[in-house]
């Protein structure tokens, strides 16, 4: 379970994120949901343990993420927007690598390198290279190296991006996998499609807010339409967009 409590964070005279506050529970995909500039990925960020909070909490499975970094990172697996794999080593290369960067031994690493690699259907593209793989692969391939060492909570931050529909519709049966399997889910996207199809609850912020917290169901409810409309029609209601 993910907690985030009362964040704030600034940069310079520009209030990035000011009194941000969600739960995303276990066995659950929580959808962050915002418009550009909202203050989502520095959200993410400071979830992740990458930018230190101006005040306020975050808490991963009652872990302290500001004063225990190393411990949370333990428990948190996070496919970021931009997946950075090392070019020059190979799919299964690059997957190993994290996990001895999370201390596993060598055995059991190499076991769960071998079974990520059959659950994300990388078998053909073990071997090559990370430079030379397509979009899908990359994405597969960072999604294994942030669930080596198998986290109970994972981030993943505009995941479909470049994907093509069968991609998609991959990434999509892994989610759901990792809520079936109990995990923490924190999903974020700007494409509704893909929210409406695997989240189980919304958190909207604008602003650098919280600005709506719901099923994607209710927030259509109250705001009418569809999802995208709901979630244009409660920017504007808060002031942005």
């Amino acid at each position: 379970m993910i907690e985030v409590r009362a964040l704030r964070k600034s940069f310079g005279p520009l209030a990035a994120v000011q009194d941000v506050g969600f739960v995303a529970p276990d066995q659950a995909v929580t959808g962050l949901l915002g418009p550009n500039g909202a203050g989502k990925s520095t959200t993410l960020r400071m979830i992740y343990t990458v930018l230190t909070p101006d005040a306020g909490e975050v808490r991963i499975d009652g872990i302290d993420g500001v004063r225990d970094g190393a411990a949370a990172r333990q428990a948190i697996g996070v496919l970021p927007a931009q997946p950075g794999l090392y070019r020059e080593l190979s799919v299964r290369e690059n997957i190993r690598y994290f996990g001895a960067l999370h201390g596993m031994a060598r055995a059991p690493l190499a076991r769960r390198v071998d079974e990520l690699i059959s659950q994300l259907s990388l078998g053909d593209c073990a071997s090559q290279r990370a430079g030379r793989l397509s979009q899908g692969q990359r994405v597969k391939t960072a999604l294994a190296r942030a669930l080596v060492h198998s986290p109970r909570n994972v981030l993943l931050d505009e995941p479909t991006n470049g994907l093509d529909v069968p991609a998609i519709r991959a990434l999509r049966e892994i989610i759901l996998s990792l809520k079936a399997e109990g995990r923490c889910v924190l999903f974020s996207s700007h494409v509704m499609q893909e929210v409406a199809a695997v989240c189980d609850r919304l958190v909207v912020i604008a602003g650098g807010r919280v600005i709506a917290e719901a099923t994607p169901a209710a927030l259509a409810e109250a705001h009418g339409g569809s999802l995208e409309d709901a979630f244009v029609a409660a920017v504007r209601a808060a002031g942005h967009g």
